[in-house]
């Protein structure tokens, strides 16, 4: 599938009036475009003779598309609102999408200024549900705040919710994002993100692999997940029910060799019944962008460790921790019990007993020791006697 060097002009034009023409995701055009190429394609399509293969009804309906196709026009509207078309062989083509084989998309339009193929080099999609719950557009929005100060690129599909809150997060660290969208990149779904999608424009990327002026529906935001899965290095999913189009994005990932990640939610919650499935199979948990940039990272770039808070009874050593174990919560014990608790002499009982007063764990009453009021908390920090 790869590209011997820049497509030319009338290359362009074919692939850009394909556009028009085929759904994203077709295999069979794919298939087309890489036994015959683009021009012959488009030759073929407004001939009479249906291929090998193709029923008279689609050969029927492509050709009228093929027929309405203005290429030139298309390419005058993207002009207009700072888009351009990127082919297969561009140096800008982001190679990755090679790997989706005939069913890589034909050409993409993008908005913005930054180089597509290099902000795919280092880019995470973060996708979910678009009816996410408070702790959802939490999560999306610290992830992509996180990655995008990390140095990472955070693709999404622009809808309402999780995919939102993402662009919104590394928009607000002053970081890189890029909206997949599965109408015209002149066109903004939902419409309530018309705002959004012209930040995202000015700041990063918008992408889509319809022409100007074209209108989603439901196939075509399913095969736009397949471009967020390709493009990227691996896949998050924030919130998302059993039958949610961002575990098609994340299916879509794994089957091309990337990683997907789930952020787990509540085990009640439906919204989050999908990734803990995931979560069941082979996707990895992650919690926050140090643990998602360790998987998909370069050597090297490593999560902290985990751990709860160092104690001052943690820096005991055994033996002076035994016989401080030994102590009652509550009332006195003399050297000889303590070392018989602690499974020691009298005289190292004593001597661990003075170092222990002297750290403020204990207390000395005549002949008998018991522990300190600071002490409690630090020996049983939950109040209790166990």
């Amino acid at each position: 599938m790869t590209a011997t060097g820049p497509p030319a002009d009338e290359e362009r034009l074919a692939r850009a009036a394909l556009t028009r023409v085929l759904e994203p995701g077709d295999t069979v055009g794919g298939r087309w475009l890489r036994e015959h190429g683009p021009v012959e394609v488009l030759h073929r399509l407004r001939g009479e003779e249906p291929p090998p293969g193709v029923s008279v009804r689609r050969w029927e309906g492509l050709r009228a598309r093929a027929a309405e196709a203005r290429p030139e026009r298309d390419l005058a509207v993207a002009r207009d609102v700072g888009a351009r078309f990127v082919c297969p062989g561009d140096t800008e083509w982001p190679s990755p999408l090679d790997d989706l084989g005939d069913g890589r998309p034909v050409g993409l339009w993008v908005r913005g200024r930054p180089c597509l193929r290099i902000w795919a080099l280092r880019s995470v999609a973060v996708v979910g549900s678009r009816a996410c719950t408070e702790y959802g557009a939490h999560m999306a929005a610290t992830l992509g705040a996180g990655l995008a100060e990390r140095g990472w690129v955070v693709v999404s599909g622009g809808a309402y919710g999780v995919d939102g809150a993402a662009h919104r997060g590394a928009l607000g660290a002053g970081g890189a994002t890029v909206a997949v969208l599965a109408c015209g990149v002149d066109r903004p779904y939902p419409r309530g993100h018309a705002q959004l999608f012209g930040r995202i424009a000015e700041q990063g990327l918008v992408v889509g692999e319809l022409p100007p002026g074209d209108h989603p529906t439901p196939s075509r935001f399913i095969q736009r997940n397949r471009v967020i899965a390709a493009l990227t290095r691996g896949t998050v999913v924030v919130e998302a029910a059993y039958r949610s189009g961002a575990l098609a994005t994340a299916r879509s990932a794994q089957e091309l060799g990337r990683f997907a990640m789930g952020v787990p939610g509540p085990a009640t919650s439906a919204l989050s019944g999908g990734v803990h499935e995931l979560l069941r199979g082979s996707g990895v948990l992650v919690t926050d962008a140090a643990e998602v940039v360790e998987l998909v990272g370069d050597m090297g770039e490593l999560a902290p460790e985990r751990r709860g808070p160092v104690l001052p009874r943690d820096l005991l050593d055994p033996g002076a921790a035994r016989v401080l174990a030994a102590l009652p919560a509550r009332g006195r014990a003399t050297a000889r019990d303590l070392a018989v608790g602690g499974g020691t002499t009298e005289d190292d009982a004593v001597g661990r007993l003075y170092e222990l007063q002297s750290m403020g764990f204990v207390e000395r009453h005549g002949d008998s020791w018991q522990l300190t009021r600071q002490a409690n908390p630090a020996v049983f920090p939950g109040g209790g006697e166990s």
